[in-house]
């Protein structure tokens, strides 16, 4: 049958369950959220008594950062009632989540009224974690078995992409595929088939993992700084590394999962890395629970106010960390490893990972146990929790934030290499990897044509991992490389259309960038049909090379960085007016030029998760690659006779002047940086460069022209300068502006009005481009810009002054 979700009802709205309405809200699609009548109000006739516990949930949720909604307005297509009035309501929707507290009993009373009015063949599906979904089947109609099955988002749910898909013997395998691909195309996820086994794939490989590391800390003599400086983002893993993870998540939470499978898993042969230690023990007995009680691994501590200061004043705070010797908090200690040193230099984890692992100091050995461990435990659970690597690999990635999947880590340090290390380690693995390499394979994974193949071992074949067909990811590209330089490389993607990556620090644009994307598309000009700019990484760009501006303005050298600025310029100009379309699919971070490239695309193809705005006037700049130009541009295309005309500048001045990022890419609509009708926002960031590369297809096929240079632009000149002018001043009087602040927005202020002109005139791009340059470059020379540049390239944040 075809399925069509329009309604969705969500039962429970505790944190997960309110977070899963605002993202199924997010997406368009109608939500019924609905909780349980408070006691007090149990015999009240007042729907808001009788719905405050939702009511409440939900409005904490829409006001809890980071923010469950991709825009405030999805919040309107959520009805909120109670168990008692408006469970009859799900009869309406088209699958309904249960979300309620993890206690058997209760979510089969649940059921059992849900039975009652759901109508036949409407999803039902668990959001547990902990319980398995046979037991929750148990007792209902065939047709709600048939159509039942386990849907586990992690939290938060907006922005965790796993969803990991668990069915029963009884699910329908129309259903299971269903979901799967749901969870792919509609809701962004990376949708990973799990079997009912205790914590299903990624929490039962995750807290293994964890207790793993406390057990290797605990050997080494490690501490809580240096754990957390060894498995953070040095081996592709989040910012929160460790115990800053346990931290967030509930020290007792993560006790709890380990409890449960040391219990739950009695053939597990690891089954004692789930023992708590001694030390974890006292710290939930001491109820230091982590960021929930005020305080675990860590603790933000008041300093103590200098002597002869008024205790009125306001003290200074810091991070400290826990001591588990002493159970005292100390001031944070950087560690210094002379391994972690010699990756410093390394941008690329897959090249730092073999360093790392090499290390012949402490750190050296960390990663030698932790890596040998972890390779041992994923070998014996194929096929336990997962039939295939792949899957294992891929719900680590999305739901733990790993950048490198453990099969694709021991993939990296050579599979026949490290098994023998680990045999003489001690650690011993599943036969079935002797079984593949002996049969002449050596790698878990492999590429062909493009497309990624994984080891199937019943086969002992390659084989493509199934639904990523439709997926175009770069570095799969690597034997189709047309044409490269030292930080970019350009890529026959097939059907004629070639795609430029680049790989900088935080994918910074600098001169060598700035040059791949002249010669990218001077090439598809010459014998492709379209060219797509996109890259692999964790963002799409940062911006400009805030290190380059800086050392050109502090040597001021204004001749090179005027060169610069319009090498920038003319790249982005050259992207807007090449003969063959240029598509441009960003995510994550796409800030500053990142933004301004953008802006200049042909189209955009977004992953929802694009955090893209122009941040300049936050370094003392104004956009300087053409960003306030586009907006002028904009500006004067969308004035209409029924409003005064500076109200849509004014608007666009203000998104330039207070550095307004996009929390998503669906917000950046609201923003005018992408345009409705033209832009696109792609739910699966997986499937952005797919999308993209349909998209010049579409435009070539169409009979694209080449877009004419503008000539035409309305600019307003004094009437709207004074306008803006004055709010200047306001900002600076009431404290939301510096004199710094103020300086920059009157220079911007000037250039969106065309200057200091007498009377409303028409300009072209390049009049507007020279005035941004101008103003760019007049800025460059002012102390308080470089101080705040200083303070990026120091810091990562600019200075306030």
């Amino acid at each position: 049958m075809k399925r069509t979700i329009k309604k969705v009802a969500v039962l429970g709205s505790g944190i997960m369950g309110s977070r899963i309405a605002c993202l199924f809200a997010g997406i368009g699609v109608q939500v019924l959220l609905l909780d349980i009548v408070p006691k007090e109000a149990t015999e009240s006739t007042n729907v808001l008594a009788r719905n405050k516990v939702v009511n409440d949930a939900l409005q904490a949720a829409i006001k809890s950062n980071p923010s469950p909604v991709y825009t405030p307005d999805v919040v309107k297509r959520i009805t909120t009632g109670n168990f008692d009035d408006n469970l009859k309501d799900i009869a309406a929707c088209d699958w309904v989540i249960e979300v309620v507290v993890e206690r058997l009993d209760i979510k089969r009373s649940l059921y059992e009224k849900v039975e009652q009015y759901r109508k036949k063949g409407t999803l039902v599906t668990s959001n547990t974690s902990g319980i398995p979904i046979h037991l929750l089947a148990e007792g209902r109609s065939e047709d709600f078995k048939k159509h039942f099955c386990g849907t586990h988002f992690f939290n938060p749910p907006r922005y965790l992409r796993l969803l990991e898909i668990i069915p029963t013997k009884d699910t329908d395998q129309s259903v299971t595929n269903f979901l799967l691909h749901y969870g792919d195309l509609y809701l962004g996820k990376t949708t990973v088939l799990a079997k009912d086994t205790p914590a299903f794939i990624a929490n039962r490989v995750g807290v293994f993992g964890i207790m793993n590391i406390f057990h290797v800390m605990q050997k080494l003599g490690l501490n809580i700084d240096e754990v957390d400086a060894l498995t953070g983002p040095v081996i592709g893993r989040p910012k929160s590394a460790t115990f800053r993870t346990a931290d967030v998540v509930g020290i007792d939470t993560m006790v709890k999962v380990a409890k449960d499978l040391r219990n739950n898993l009695p053939d597990d042969e690891a089954k004692e890395m789930f023992v708590i230690p001694a030390w974890l023990e006292k710290i939930v007995t001491n109820n230091w629970l982590g960021d929930k009680t005020g305080g675990g691994f860590f603790k933000k501590i008041k300093l103590p106010l200098a002597e002869g200061s008024p205790e009125e004043q306001k003290r200074d705070t810091e991070i400290q960390t826990l001591n588990l010797d002493t159970f005292e908090y100390a001031p944070r200690n950087k560690p210094k490893f002379a391994t972690l040193d010699a990756v410093k230099p390394i941008e690329d984890v897959r090249q730092r990972i073999p360093v790392l692992f090499a290390g012949t100091d402490k750190a050296g050995e960390f990663y030698g146990q932790l890596f040998y461990a972890l390779f041992s435990y994923i070998s014996y659970r194929i096929p336990e929790i997962s039939d295939e690597s792949y899957r294992i690999d891929d719900a680590m990635k999305a739901g733990f934030g790993w950048e490198i999947g453990a099969f694709e880590t021991w993939d990296l340090l050579g599979v026949a290499k490290t098994a023998e290390m680990m045999k003489a380690a001690g650690f011993t693995y599943a036969s079935w990897v002797d079984e593949m390499l002996a049969a002449g394979n050596t790698s878990f994974y492999k590429t062909e044509k493009g497309k990624r193949l994984y080891y199937d071992i019943p086969s002992k074949t390659y084989q493509l991992i199934p639904g990523t067909g439709v997926f175009i990811v770069l570095s799969n590209y690597t034997d189709k490389v047309v044409w490269k330089n030292s930080h970019a490389a350009l890529y026959d993607i097939g059907d004629e259309v070639v795609a430029l990556q680049w790989n900088t620090k935080m994918n910074s644009i600098g001169s060598e960038v700035l040059d791949a994307a002249n010669k990218s598309i001077a090439i598809a000009e010459e014998k492709y049909k379209g060219l797509v700019i996109a890259n692999d990484g964790a963002n799409f760009s940062a911006g400009a090379n805030v290190g380059m501006i800086f050392m050109f303005a502090v040597e001021q050298e204004y001749d090179e960085l005027d060169l610069a600025i319009r090498m920038f310029q003319n790249t982005v100009m050259r992207v807007r007016y090449s003969s063959v379309p240029v598509v441009i699919a960003p995510h994550g971070l796409t800030l500053g030029g990142g933004c301004e490239m953008n802006l200049h695309a042909d189209k955009v193809c977004a992953a929802a998760e694009t955090y893209i705005g122009l941040v300049e006037l936050g370094v003392g700049l104004i956009p300087g690659g053409g960003g306030t130009k586009e907006f002028v541009l904009r500006a004067a295309d969308e004035m209409h006779e029924d409003e005064p005309e500076t109200i849509t500048l004014k608007n666009r001045f203000l998104t330039i002047a207070t550095a307004k990022v996009a929390t998503s890419a669906l917000e950046a609509y609201s923003l005018g940086i992408l345009r409705k009708g033209l832009d696109e926002v792609v739910m699966n960031q997986n499937r952005r460069i797919t999308e993209a590369k349909r998209s010049v297809l579409e435009m070539y096929d169409s009979g694209y022209v080449m877009p004419v240079p503008r000539k035409d632009i309305k600019v307003l000149g004094k009437s709207a300068l004074g306008a803006l002018l004055v709010g200047v001043n306001g900002m600076q009087r009431a404290g939301y502006a510096t004199a710094h602040d103020a300086l920059v927005a009157r220079k911007l202020a000037y250039v969106m009005c065309g200057g200091d002109l007498s009377e409303q005139s028409l300009v072209s791009e390049q009049y507007l481009l020279d005035l941004e340059r101008e103003a760019f470059l007049s800025l460059c020379g002012e102390r308080k810009t470089l101080e705040r540049l200083q303070s990026v390239l120091k810091t990562g944040k600019p200075v306030r002054n």
